[in-house]
């Protein structure tokens, strides 16, 4: 265990999936500081690590396009055998992340114990205790069989410099002087609908916002350009707004930033408000103050944003949580867990961290 060449890090799930991955990444690197680190991620999330230092390459996997199916698995992973990794950390438990990391034939591979079928997969295999640890703690238990200390590292995160004048730019464009106020970003969209807070209510938050004198950034990704233009719109009508109180410091910025410009810019926030979505991650991993919205998850199931600078408001009910990600539509059809959470609530809460 003391001596690796080449190191596969196998994370192809979600965008906030990766981001918590990276104390592992860092502990491994610290351990094994003279091997290279090559990490996988899904396609499209390649951007973002970048300009990780721990890491010799970023490699995207297209799951649900070109290299979508098991066979395509398989035959990735004989590639990579011909590359000589020699240990290979896999945190899925798909059966299609077992045959990568079969067919990789690193002589060390450490997953999960469960399901079953990883027992042909890996060689040393750890227990998730998914019930009892948070999600970095539980990928830090893949350190385990490498003598790790499984205590997490602080996360880190290194933006590609094109990322970093990307954002500087979006806040050089803001209106300039003392009185511009502090900046709040908003990011209404996930990817899960019932984990999106009412888009009336993120509209009424950026009014109260405006009306207190701060800016605010609405951020939206691909396929969420018209949820932003109704938020815009909603604000555009309200009273204060028609007046003249948020003249050109209501910025929407969907479609117009990438995951890593997206990151830095959300990374030089003086707020945020997010549903539990990766961009809620960004923001977390740079210690941005944060007030997060959890409806169909919980706090327990450990993928919750931690710290100081964070705050998650949830409302308790039999029936959440839910699902280990949420649903397209609210199983028992009023989807209170996120009505309940008022914009009061979450304005109280902001209002603390801006200052206003």
């Amino acid at each position: 265990m003391k001596h690796f060449r080449r190191i596969g890090i196998w994370q192809t799930a979600f965008l906030g999936d990766a981001v918590l991955t990276l104390p592992l990444v860092q502990a491994v690197k610290e351990r094994f500081p003279e091997a290279e680190l090559h990490l996988f991620v899904r396609a499209g999330v390649e951007g973002l690590f970048s300009a990780q230092r721990e890491l010799a390459s970023v490699r995207p996997f297209a799951k649900r396009g070109a290299q979508k199916g098991l066979s395509a698995a398989t035959a990735l992973g004989r590639e990579l055998a011909r590359e000589g990794f020699d240990l290979w950390i896999s945190p899925h438990t798909s059966l299609r992340s077992a045959l990568v990391a079969r067919t990789v034939g690193a002589p060390v591979r450490i997953g999960y114990s469960r399901p079953w079928w990883n027992r042909f997969a890996y060689t040393h295999l750890v227990d998730r205790r998914f019930d009892e640890l948070h999600e970095i703690e539980r990928l830090m238990q893949l350190a385990l069989p490498l003598e790790i200390d499984p205590v997490a590292p602080k996360p880190r995160l290194d933006l590609p410099a094109e990322a970093v004048s990307r954002a500087e730019a979006v806040l050089s464009a803001l209106p300039a002087g003392p009185k511009r106020g502090p900046v709040l970003g908003i990011h209404p969209g996930s990817t899960w609908p019932t984990k999106c807070w009412p888009e009336e209510y993120f509209a009424d938050i950026a009014r109260r916002a405006l009306e207190a004198g701060a800016v605010v950034l609405l951020f939206a990704g691909p396929g969420e350009e018209a949820l932003a233009g109704r938020i815009v719109s909603t604000v555009g009508k309200a009273a204060g707004a028609a007046e003249g109180a948020g003249a050109g410091r209501l910025v929407n910025l969907a479609g117009q930033l990438n995951i890593p410009a997206l990151a830095a810019t959300l990374g030089r926030l003086d707020a945020c408000l997010t549903n539990d979505s990766g961009p809620m991650h960004l923001a977390w991993v740079q210690d941005t103050p944060l007030c997060a919205l959890f409806g169909p998850t919980v706090r327990q199931l450990g993928f919750f944003p931690r710290g100081e600078n964070s705050r998650v408001l949830e409302q308790s009910m039999d029936c959440r949580p839910c699902g280990l990600h949420g649903h397209k539509a609210c199983p028992q059809k009023h989807h209170q867990c996120m009505r309940d959470i008022t914009p009061d609530r979450a304005w109280d809460v902001l209002r603390g961290m801006l200052g206003v």
